[in-house]
């Protein structure tokens, strides 16, 4: 029984690194993108757009908005 806790303890780590890593290769990605003025302004428009269309769509998902 301690060997299945033991393993159940090792799956938030791995969802952490795992996390990470995607955050880590996706910025390395972008960053030659901010080398040029013209194309950082679009990476940051395209990046509040997304931000804002996850926080105005869950937000309506649960019940949160006025409407």
């Amino acid at each position: 029984m301690g060997e299945f806790f033991e393993n159940v303890a090792r799956y938030p780590r791995y969802l952490i690194s795992f996390t990470l890593g995607i955050f880590l290769v996706f910025f390395e990605w972008i960053k030659p993108l901010f080398k040029n003025p013209i194309s950082a302004i679009a990476v940051g428009g395209i990046g509040i757009g997304i931000f804002s269309l996850l926080y105005f769509t869950l937000k309506a998902m649960l019940g949160l908005s006025p409407v």
